[in-house]
């Protein structure tokens, strides 16, 4: 995995690297090719509802840090769903020091498909729909919100916000109205971010269709997994990381695996 991202001498500084759904799949691939790119001293906050996974992802990046560069990594066991959730993610990056960190990254990963069975002339509840949208856009706003105050601008400090998108927040597909809707009103709010807060580098990725267990629900995807057009997650994390790297990307930049 190394081989794929580091074949350049660069790196990311000194950061705070926060992660949310880094338990698995497409977040724990992220969390581990972040690992390879960051200074000695970096801080990795990883952050999911299983405590045991998050745990083995600590260890797997324990065991490449093979040049010693004593990285911290924390876990924190979190709902985002709930509101304690992101308060206890905030809290958890409010123990590292601005004053540390050359280099604040916070990649928005976690969230959810949806019912991806059902057409939008069903959803006639809309405390179904909330609940969708309170982890899905809500807790993304609040926790972004809340981690960029914690570590409010300074002469020295890059803050960095990715938000994991997809296609669905560009284009319409029948039965996905609620990840559509999802991933259309986290690209928007991070255009607005990148609007209003022009000294924070905003960027919205599309890792194209992952070989992941998210996928393996969707439906629509089966043909592509016969076909091998899924991509693995590494591959994909791989543009990602040159992205993050090279920094040349327009700020509320939609981007996808494709285009690069």
């Amino acid at each position: 995995m190394e081989d794929l991202i580091s074949r350049e001498p660069r790196d990311l500084g000194r950061a705070l690297c926060i992660i949310t759904g880094a338990s698995k799949g497409y977040g724990r691939t992220l969390a581990l090719q972040l690992s390879c790119l960051l200074k000695p001293r970096s801080i990795l906050l990883l952050v999911a509802r299983t405590a045991e996974r998050l745990n083995e992802v600590k260890e797997s990046i324990k065991a490449l840090d093979d040049r010693q560069k004593k990285l911290i990594v924390r876990c924190v066991q979190a709902d985002l769903e709930k509101m304690e959730g992101v308060e206890k993610t905030v809290q958890a990056a409010k123990e590292t020091s601005p004053s540390e960190m050359d280099h604040l990254l916070l990649i928005n990963n976690a969230g959810s498909l949806g019912d991806v069975s059902r057409l939008a002339l069903t959803f006639t509840d809309p405390r179904e729909v909330n609940r969708y949208l309170s982890l899905n856009v809500s807790a993304v706003l609040s926790l972004t919100a809340g981690v960029l105050q914690a570590f409010p601008r300074h002469l020295g400090l890059q803050r960095t916000v990715v938000n994991i998108s997809s296609l669905c927040a560009l284009k319409a597909f029948p039965s996905w109205v609620l990840y559509c809707t999802g991933k259309a009103a986290r690209d928007m709010m991070f255009r607005v971010l990148a609007e209003e807060e022009p000294d924070v580098r905003v960027l919205s990725y599309a890792p194209g269709p992952l070989d992941t267990d998210m996928q393996v629900q969707a439906r629509c995807f089966s043909a592509m997994f016969s076909e091998g057009q899924l991509l693995s997650c590494e591959e994909s994390g791989a543009k990602l990381m040159k992205l993050l790297l090279d920094n040349d990307y327009p700020s509320g930049a939609h981007v996808d695996f494709y285009e690069l």
